[in-house]
């Protein structure tokens, strides 16, 4: 973190350097003092998006030679400030410039004068990247002078300079939002319900402000403790209630959001629609173009008869300030709605779930076009479709024309109307789809400029939806409540099945197989060691359904269902309820899509595989009836030392046993690896001291045992290994996570790399540990391992396949048969001489599960891993993707069992620690050779 703070500072200042050798400090004003006098303007707020003039007048109370004033800006020569050309450099013509000289108005000292503040960038739309990072080194307020050399007096007035009119700072988000809170209260006739929360605090400690705008507190507490726990539990009663016209009086929640915040009309639109729905009675908008174009009035009040305002003014605030897509983690947190891996993410979905929005509006830029969703297909078949799409259609429509009524826009286009696929709304990865889930109408909105225009399309876009929602509130509520209904009767309804189609056009449905439903009837999450492999990863996907409304049971009883035997505290999923979808997009295997020839993001989810935890379908309705009692929260279980022998065995079979190990290494405890299977320890297993286990395993999750007798079992002795991180942020947020010492690569025993550059002449006496195409392709091309080759169909291509995991030490820890992942889309196909395989993809028919690899056959059967030892250097490579988006977490203990296997000294041992015990010395990674384990722990006895 300090390391990107440090590096994002250090390119300001060369930001900063560069300006200040494009607009050196004038002369004019370099060495004297000036008189100063008003300079009056008839603006006084310029933007760098749009071209405006201004009309000064002054008056230096003398005859003046006009012909010798002098224009200053920011304390320098108008003529100074040049127009940006190109990366960083602004050497073009001047942006400000005089349309009127100075003149004098008759019979008058007052001088008077037109200016015309330019296009900086010479474009009204800032959306190109090398400039987003450049524009708001500009905003600010400046200085805005005419000088008279001869009398030393100086006409000045201050004015600002903007992206467009209404941009805030993120640091100038909660005193806007205070001073609207400030305003509404004044007016005494307003009785506006305005409440204040911070969601929680971003990686770099910011707050997450959120918004609740109601007709009064009243109208939220009925919808949170009353309409939504019905609508969940009881959906068919509040349909009745519609179809009967009995409606009674409730409002439905309006989500405003932005995840992107170097995307920036989407805060301000929201700060803006705020301000208009806080402070004013009516707030009238046009809506269409040419013989279309109308005039809308929503009278604020009736508004709030019908909707809650929920302001989400950007899910990023770090991204905000540091003018960023990525949070300071450097994730994307519209790909981790689903995976929830960063703090911010996680806090925001859990407030989703809990107001479960019907409309849900997400503000983006910029593509080319003003794009409004829904989207093209493939669709995640776990959403109602046939419940949403034409809705949400409609309501596509309103907010275009509403956006481009308000701005000069003059088209908008909705993708599953115009394109064929390329745009789907296949992962829940995205804040919309993710609300999808929840049975809201969810928009992404892409405008297609930076600008001011953009601006005012982005807030027609949220008038036009709030009226869509006002006027049609009935019909899309019952909507939405048609889905809980289906959730809460396990309907597998086949009206989906249209929306549900191949790359080929053909409707396909849902893919049920030899099943009637889609659906499951419960997922079962056992935690007991015969059934569950990763009991820790297990809990957190309880806490994860819960934070994310899916209702979690537990038995009460021992119970014997499908053949196995469940013990009381199983964890039950019941299926027959409201938020089925989601728990069924996060725990299903996935879909096989790669028929598309385009797909916009990765799509399996996938939990168990990816995570490393089991879970059971159950197809047998009523299974669990009356034997279970619900969950309200869990904690995550931690680890147990058994008895008090001398020493434990730590099973290498989760993440929480890495973390706990780098712990003990940081403390300068003991810790060996077995290198052998034998007596009940695995190869792979960790042996540590009973006494430094109870000392630091306290907030761990491990499976620990007594150490057994042996005879001569062969162990490693591990010391802290320094680890370099190249190529992807998000490995070193990984590496950083499973608690390893991060340092440059020079100083690295171990460099863990996704990128493209890897130096021979540096490797010598280290561990290189490749993953993915491209670090494969910079050790293909050093040359360092003649034979060595791979293939791929294109990187991006991704998926879950069936994988052979050969018995090593690089792959403890894991069975002969496992589900992988990759979004390389590459496979080995040949080695060099001496290599290790390490693991392969299956060469069975049906070797790929899920996912999108067009040609995916093309790897079947080959190889996948491998690792060769040269003469002062190890090169480990894997084809596939071992920490994609901190969601692949079932696959970390191979990056860490490649790096402990590079600071590992082998020792033989005997027994117990009773007797003698011989060392062997063996050099590895020139280390030296130290007493056994046992011997040492006896010394401490």
């Amino acid at each position: 973190m300090k390391k990107r703070i440090a590096g994002w500072l250090a390119f300001i200042i060369m930001l900063s350097l560069i300006v200040q050798t494009a607009f050196p400090v004038s002369a004019i004003e370099a060495a004297e003092e000036y008189k100063v006098v008003e300079l009056e303007a008839s603006r006084s707020l310029f933007s760098l998006t749009e071209v405006r003039t201004v009309e000064v007048e002054a008056d230096f109370g003398e005859d003046v030679d006009v012909t010798q004033l002098q224009w200053t800006f920011g304390g320098k020569s108008i003529s100074e400030w040049k127009k940006w050309t190109s990366g960083t450099n602004y050497n073009g013509a001047p942006f400000i410039s005089v349309k009127e000289e100075p003149h004098f108005v008759d019979g008058t000292t007052t001088i008077k004068a037109t200016l015309e503040f330019g296009l900086l960038f010479n474009t009204s739309n800032l959306s190109n990247r090398t400039i987003r990072t450049q524009y708001q080194q500009f905003i600010g307020d400046y200085e805005l002078g005419l000088i008279n050399p001869a009398s030393k007096m100086k006409a000045a007035t201050t004015v600002k300079l903007n992206v467009y009119d209404e941009f805030l700072f993120y640091d100038q988000l909660k005193p806007e939002i205070d001073q609207i809170f400030a305003q509404a209260k004044a007016e005494p006739a307003n009785d506006r319900y305005l409440e204040y929360q911070s969601l929680g605090k971003t990686v770099e400690g910011r707050d997450l402000h959120f918004v609740i705008l109601a007709k009064s507190k009243k109208a939220v507490d009925k919808y949170l403790n009353e309409t939504l726990p019905t609508a969940l539990e009881n959906p068919k009663s509040l349909i009745k209630k519609l179809d009967s016209g009995t409606k009674g009086d409730y409002q439905v929640p309006v989500w405003l959001n932005n995840i992107h915040p170097d995307e920036v009309e989407g805060i301000d639109t929201s700060i803006e629609l705020l301000r208009k729905f806080a402070l004013e009675d009516e707030v009238t908008f046009k809506t269409g173009k040419g013989d279309k174009e109308r005039t809308e009035e929503l009278k604020v009040e009736e508004v709030l008869d019908d909707v809650i305002f929920l302001y989400m003014f950007t899910n990023n605030p770090d991204g905000r300030a540091a003018n960023t897509r990525a949070n300071a983690n450097g994730f994307d947190l519209n790909r981790d709605n689903h995976y929830q891996t960063q703090v911010e993410t996680q806090q925001v979905t859990q407030e989703i779930a809990k107001w479960t929005p019907l409309s849900f509006i997400d503000m983006h830029g910029y593509v080319n076009g003003f794009l409004i969703e829904p989207t093209t297909p493939p669709h995640n078949p776990n959403y109602e479709y046939d419940l949403l799409y034409n809705t949400m259609i409609n309501q596509a429509h309103a907010m275009g024309q509403a956006g481009i009524g308000n701005s000069s826009l003059t088209s908008y286009f909705i993708p599953a109307e115009e394109w064929s696929d390329g745009w789907d709304d296949m992962t829940p990865a995205y804040t919309p789809m993710y609300a999808m889930l929840h049975g809201s109408l969810g928009h992404t909105v892409e405008v297609p400029t930076l600008s001011q225009d953009s601006f005012h399309a982005m807030v027609g876009v949220g008038l036009g939806a709030t009226k869509f929602v006002i006027d049609n509130k009935d019909e899309l509520y019952k909507n939405q409540l048609e889905i809980f209904a289906r959730g809460v009767n396990g309907e597998d309804n086949r009206a989906v099945d249209e929306y549900y189609t191949n790359a080929a056009g053909d409707s396909i449905g849902r893919i049920r197989g030899e099943h009637d439903n889609f659906f499951p009837d419960y997922y079962v999450i056992p935690t007991d060691e015969k059934e569950q492999k990763n009991k820790l990863e297990a809990y957190k996907m309880v806490d994860y359904l819960l934070r994310n409304g899916v209702k979690v049971e537990q038995t009460t009883k021992n119970m014997k269902v499908n053949g196995t035997m469940y013990p009381k505290g199983t964890f039950v999923v019941p299926m027959k309820q409201a938020k089925r979808g989601l728990a069924n997009a996060m725990l299903y295997k996935g879909e096989n899509v790669s028929d598309w020839a385009a797909m916009y993001d990765p799509i399996v989810v996938n939990f168990p595989e990816l995570r490393g935890f089991n879970v059971q379908e159950i197809r047998i309705p009523g299974a669990f009836a009356d034997n279970t009692t619900k969950v309200a929260s869990v904690t995550t279980p931690t680890g147990n030392v058994v008895g008090n022998p001398p020493e434990q065995v730590l099973a290498n079979s989760n993440n929480d046993t890495i973390k706990l190990v780098n712990h003990l290494l940081k403390n300068n405890a003991v810790v060996e690896k077995a290198t052998e299977t034998k007596a009940g320890i695995t190869k792979g297993d960790f042996i540590v001291s009973t006494k430094d286990l109870q000392l630091y395993g306290k907030n761990y999750y491990f499976e620990a045992k007594p150490v057994g007798t042996s005879n001569q079992l062969k162990t490693e002795q591990l010391r802290q290994p320094n680890v370099a991180a190249t190529g992807s942020a998000q490995l070193n947020f990984t590496l950083e996570e499973l608690g390893f010492n991060l340092v440059n690569p020079e100083a690295a025993d171990v460099i863990v790399s996704y990128g493209g550059a890897i130096n021979a002449n540096t490797l010598s006496g280290k561990a290189y540990v490749g993953i993915g195409v491209t670090a494969m392709n910079a050790v293909k091309n050093s040359g360092l391992l003649p034979g060595f080759d791979f293939n791929r169909t294109a990187n991006g291509h991704e998926g879950l396949f069936k994988a052979v995991v050969n018995d090593h030490v690089l792959t403890s820890g894991y069975e002969k048969d496992e589900l992988l992942y990759s979004t390389t889309g590459a496979w080995i196909t040949s080695l060099p001489d001496d290599a290790e395989v390490l693991a392969y993809f299956s060469d069975s028919d049906d070797f790929y599960v899920a996912g999108w690899w067009p040609r995916h056959e093309r790897a079947k059967g080959q190889t996948l891993a491998f690792t060769k030892n040269l003469e002062d250097a190890t090169i480990t490579l894997f084809a596939n993707d071992l920490a994609f988006r901190d969601h692949t977490q079932y696959s970390y203990r191979l990056i860490a069992n490649s790096i402990y296997a590079s600071v590992g000294t082998e020792v033989i041992k005997k027994g117990k620690g009773k007797g003698k015990v011989k060392d062997k010395e063996v050099k590895t990674q020139n280390n030296k050779v130290e007493k056994s384990f046992f011997e040492r722990g006896r010394d401490r006895e």
